[in-house]
């Protein structure tokens, strides 16, 4: 059965989705689900408790009893709360993206965490970001979306959120590290990084971020009032 009030949006790392879904989410005033948190969360946890990313059972127990939540700020990222501590820019690191990856391609955290994806769906609606999200964890979902970018274009926008901060990055390094990342998403055995189906795909090499958000809210308003 189609559920009307769940919009999925899955894509590559860097692709947008993050900003996209938290801008849908707070137009429509829907829940949020940012999944690519909570695999960062799992990493943080992880390197906060020492435990190393190839102890699968001791990542697993981190995914079942971690203590999180979600709140919408209307701006560019969602607010992040462990235990009730604001960990929204501590999650946002290379090391923990990098972890997030890791800890993604162990099935049986996966499975830890797929109930409590699901668990976000609650009225209004939801919107639901990540890389899994039309294909396993809501499949029956109203409104798909699948963004994807080049890894080249997906760099220079990282570059420069980095230089914003004050980082500075090697640009080849970093096209290398996102097309490593590409591979272990879309290359994992248990829900493997890719479009589902019936999802419409959105290139976003020569989109602004403007654009793609007008093509999706209106697709999204279009589902809400049907």
């Amino acid at each position: 059965m189609i559920q009307p009030t769940i919009i999925t949006i899955d894509g590559t790392a860097g692709s947008g989705k993050g900003t996209l879904a938290m801008r849908i989410a707070t137009d429509l005033n829907w829940h949020l689900l940012d999944s690519g948190a909570l695999y960062r969360l799992v990493a943080y946890a992880a390197i906060q408790q020492g435990i190393d990313y190839s102890d699968e059972s001791g990542i697993e127990r981190i995914a079942k009893e971690m203590d999180i939540a979600f709140i919408p700020t209307g701006g560019k990222l969602v607010e992040v709360l462990l235990s009730d501590i604001n960990v929204s820019d501590a999650i946002r690191t290379e090391d923990c993206g990098y972890g997030a990856s890791k800890v993604a391609t162990y099935g049986l955290v996966r499975k830890a965490l797929l109930q409590r994806q699901r668990d976000f769906h609650q009225a209004p609606g939801l919107v639901a970001d990540g890389r899994d999200m039309g294909t396993v964890v809501f499949p029956n979902a109203g409104l798909k979306i699948y963004l994807n970018a080049s890894a080249e274009i997906r760099a220079k926008r990282r570059q420069q959120q980095l230089k914003e901060n004050g980082v500075n990055v090697n640009m080849p390094r970093l096209i290398r590290d996102i097309e490593e990342r590409d591979a272990r998403d879309m290359g994992r055995k248990d829900s493997p990084l890719k479009p589902a189906d019936d999802a419409i795909v959105i290139d976003t090499d020569h989109l602004g971020v403007d654009e793609v958000y007008r093509i999706v809210l209106q697709k999204a308003q279009t589902l809400v009032l049907s």
